[in-house]
């Protein structure tokens, strides 16, 4: 494409942009129904207490049912709680009782017919009488959990990554629909988009203030979160759950799991998704049995369809330069979002007076205000497709060839059939071999494994 073509693309999008909702920083799609048509919708009481639902309920869904809790809109409630590990259900209530001290015996009330354990866990929760479901579990169950809160008419909030491959994409978005059609919030956890700051970087970028885009970087460059290695008489399932981040049927590689935040800012950015990516990527000191199949780093290049590029980089390698940025370069000046700093080609700069950071509490309290105004916001579209573009960059690294956004999407390969998991007794979807080592994808060996 010519200059002359992507800079009409980019002023007919600024354009479009100016007169949108996303302009305006917009979090995602909202029905509007009348006042306080939630309380109607979801048969709450007369004190308007929305009672929610936990599955998953490892740290970051304790921490996703506090910031619910502590929302400002009105009362909130937890009722019920599942998880596959009873250990991790009963860490997460003395968890909360210690960081909620006063407000937990007003706010929780979970007794022991509603503490559900087992991969049916879930559909128990689903049952009862919540109003709204928050879905933490690993990734690789959303596209299941998602669908069936949604069937059984639950409000949701799931965090992100949404799924793990095209099909788990698909269903999401399927799904995702039939939540518009019964008029169900769907939240999804790209908290920087509800942050002031990120907001008011983003609408002076579409907005034209550096200018037209020339290029987009992104970084997730860090540690190892964690590891849990191996415990006696675990089953092989067992262990591979308990160890998800480093399998891919359950987790997506770190670039899927983490990475997807800064990828969210840039097509956030564009109001778009890449339509190709390469790459490259492997495993170079993260080799351990523990450390399963996923890459220890990804580097790919991101194609939009105006022909900007987006540069992006997610590594975890000890002693190495780190950082979680997100950067727009434009013909008049450079945009670090993280900073919400602007430096202009002429010298000058500008510094967001906005508050920074948060995000995982403000997106609670947008998302309760809106429901109890009578908006359902959805973010369900973009919280799939920004995870499809973290897959995209996954395939890339892992196949070492030009992936398209139609060949990732419509992908058949579907890494496990989590539906027909019942027991830990069942087979994991991935094996190991008779040292104890995983199946780990060769760039320009594995076109396979990736399509």
């Amino acid at each position: 494409m010519d200059n002359s073509a992507k800079t009409k693309l980019a002023s007919d999008r600024r354009s479009f942009l100016k007169t949108s909702s996303v302009a305006a920083g917009a979090v995602g799609s909202s029905l509007l129904l009348p006042k306080n048509s939630f309380a109607r919708s979801v048969h709450v009481g007369e004190t308007n207490t929305i009672r929610v639902g936990l599955i998953g309920c490892g740290g970051r869904g304790t921490q996703g049912v506090q910031q619910a809790m502590n929302t400002e809109s009105g009362p909130v409630q937890l009722t019920a709680m599942a998880d596959v590990f009873d250990y991790r259900l009963n860490d997460s209530l003395k968890n909360l009782e210690v960081r909620m001290k006063e407000k937990f015996k007003e706010q929780v009330f979970v007794d022991d017919d509603h503490k559900f354990v087992g991969f049916d866990a879930y559909e128990k929760v689903l049952q009862s009488d919540v109003e709204m479901v928050i879905l933490t579990t690993p990734p690789g169950f959303r596209p299941l959990h998602f669908e069936k809160a949604i069937e059984a008419g639950k409000h949701v909030f799931m965090e992100k990554p949404v799924a793990v491959d095209g099909p788990g994409i698909r269903r999401v978005l399927a799904a995702n629909e039939k939540a518009k059609e019964k008029g169900l919030m769907v939240g999804v956890g790209l908290q920087r988009r509800h942050e002031s700051a990120y907001r008011e970087c983003v609408a002076r970028i579409q907005e034209g203030d550096i200018g037209d885009i020339n290029l987009l970087r992104a970084y997730w460059n860090g540690q190892t979160p964690w590891v849990r290695g191996r415990q006696e008489g675990q089953t092989e399932l067992e262990y591979q759950m308990s160890n998800w981040y480093f399998f891919n049927w359950i987790c997506g590689d770190h670039i899927v799991e983490q990475h997807i935040h800064n990828l969210d800012v840039c097509n956030w950015i564009m109001d778009g998704f890449p339509v190709k990516a390469q790459g490259q990527g492997g495993r170079e000191v993260r080799k351990g049995k523990d450390h399963g199949q996923i890459f220890d780093h990804h580097f790919i290049e991101f194609t939009y369809e105006d022909g900007t590029k987006m540069f992006s980089q997610c590594r975890h390698q000890e002693g190495c330069w780190s950082q979680v940025h997100e950067y727009a370069h434009g013909s008049k000046g450079m945009c670090d979002l993280r900073r919400a700093e602007i430096k202009y080609s002429d010298g000058s700069d500008w510094r967001s007076t906005e508050r920074k950071g948060g995000g995982h509490q403000l997106e609670h309290h947008d998302w309760f205000k809106d429901l109890r105004d009578g908006r359902i916001p959805n973010e369900g579209e973009y919280g799939a497709k920004s995870t499809m573009t973290a897959i995209l960059g996954r395939m890339a690294t892992y196949c070492g060839k030009e992936i398209t956004w139609e060949q990732g999407l419509n992908s058949t390969l579907s890494h496990a059939n989590v539906d027909e998991m019942k027991s830990f007794d069942d087979p994991a979807p991935v094996q190991p071999d008779e040292n104890g080592n995983y199946p780990v994808p060769v760039p320009g060996k594995s076109w396979d494994d990736v399509l």
